[in-house]
């Protein structure tokens, strides 16, 4: 469970307007503060199954939010996604990239082949 101080700090860092209290960007923080500090308990009490069962539960509850900002406001998404330091920024940004130095001509086909194959051997 966070602080009342902790939750205040992420409202007003995460908020769109000046009175949001719930916008899903700050719903977003919030649980993903939850979550570093689940993850830090379970580190030390591996046998904690209920708290294992309530990690998994926020996991997939911000899941579903980040899905539903990426489709309402992307560029919100991506701030969001970006402040927080989650892995689905690390991917966007590379894919940003990608997309420049293709635009740009540095990457050649075949590099794009490569990239392709890289990916269908991870799935």
């Amino acid at each position: 469970m966070l602080e009342k101080k902790v939750k205040e700090k992420l409202i007003k860092k995460y908020r769109v307007h000046d009175t949001d209290t719930g916008s899903t960007s700050i719903q977003i923080a919030i649980l993903t503060e939850e979550i570093k500090e689940l993850t830090e308990h379970l580190k030390k009490h591996k046998h904690d199954f209920s708290s294992r069962r309530g990690l998994l539960k926020k996991v997939g509850e911000r899941r579903k939010l980040l899905r539903y900002l990426q489709k309402d406001n992307l560029e919100q998404f991506k701030d969001v996604a970006t402040k927080l330091k989650l892995k689905i920024a690390q991917r966007l940004q590379q894919e940003e990239e990608e997309e420049l130095k293709k635009d740009k001509g540095y990457i050649t086909p075949e590099d794009e082949e490569e990239r392709e194959d890289n990916e269908e051997a991870k799935a």
